[in-house]
């Protein structure tokens, strides 16, 4: 195995553009260091991104957004104030995986490009509507999480490609965002189901609302139907039965020991409706 340490993206990319065997990112390793010792993988090529410049840094961004470097650790965000008042559900979502030693290690980007279908930080960056910055062998390029997982254990990265960033907007004014899931223990444990909503309020009223669901189907889903089916209203009850409604119809979920396709179903009702309401009464907080 060679190991890499670049000092630019651009490095990065180009090393593993380059590369003929088989190549995984290093940013935080809780990942991929688990399927070294399980030998269920077997890198060529190890490119470890943390010592690029910015790779670590969460920047408030001139228009009042942020950048999330590719390898900075989920404690790291649960400890900036500003983050964490303006995208609560993001923040609560990665602060959900794993114990205490792993928030020491874990990352956005790195928990994106496992692809797990159960991963709590994507839903919650969906209904967000983050956006990730990916540096290849072509140049840099902005898209939409939603847009990155391509099933389990897969992604949408062409060769060499890799993400440097992970970019959430301003937080609108009137906005708020919340995930919940669902696991049989009440913490180190694995999304049955995971619902990320972020929406926004003019007064009483709901003028924009994005929703995805997570653990119900190959990958995190976001569920427009859902979002629009809560736009206009108060949150009153035929808004939030139209909401579960949606989100239940865009489940396709397996039959495991963990859940069956029924309770997955079920439940991305009920944590659809609950994270709705948190988020309506975030927006509504100045703070």
């Amino acid at each position: 195995m060679r190991y890499h340490t670049p000092e630019s993206f651009n490095d990065a990319s180009a090393i593993a553009a380059r590369a003929t065997g088989t190549t995984r990112f290093l940013a935080g390793g809780t990942d991929v260091l688990v399927q070294l010792r399980s030998d269920s993988v077997r890198p060529d090529d190890l490119i470890d991104i943390k010592r690029i410049k910015g790779a670590k840094s969460i920047t408030r961004l001139d228009d009042g957004g942020w950048r999330i470097g590719a390898a900075v650790f989920g404690a790291a965000m649960s400890e900036n104030r500003e983050l964490s008042r303006d995208w609560r559900g993001v923040v609560e979502a990665m602060d959900l995986i794993g114990s205490v030693q792993i928030q020491g290690r874990a990352t956005l980007a790195g928990n994106l490009c496992n692809a797990s279908p159960a991963a709590d930080s994507v839903p919650a960056m969906i209904a967000a509507s983050a956006r990730v910055e990916i540096v290849g062998p072509g140049g840099t390029r902005e898209i939409p999480v939603e847009k990155v997982p391509a099933g389990p254990g897969k992604t949408s990265l062409g060769r060499g490609e890799l993400i440097a960033a992970v970019i959430l907007p301003p937080r609108p004014r009137g906005g708020g965002d919340a995930y919940l899931r669902f696991t049989p223990r009440s913490e180190m444990d694995i999304a049955v189901v995971g619902c990320g909503v972020g929406l926004v309020r003019d007064g009483e009223r709901i003028v924009s609302a994005r929703v995805s669901l997570g653990a119900v189907a190959p990958s995190a889903l976001l569920v427009k139907q859902a979002g629009a089916a809560i736009v206009g209203s108060s949150l009153e009850d035929p808004a939030l039965d139209a909401l579960a409604s949606a989100c239940e119809a865009a489940c396709r979920p397996i039959d495991d020991k963990r859940g069956t396709v029924r309770f997955r179903t079920q439940v991305a009702g009920v944590l659809a409706r609950r994270a709705a309401r948190i988020a309506y009464d975030r927006a509504g907080d100045p703070e």
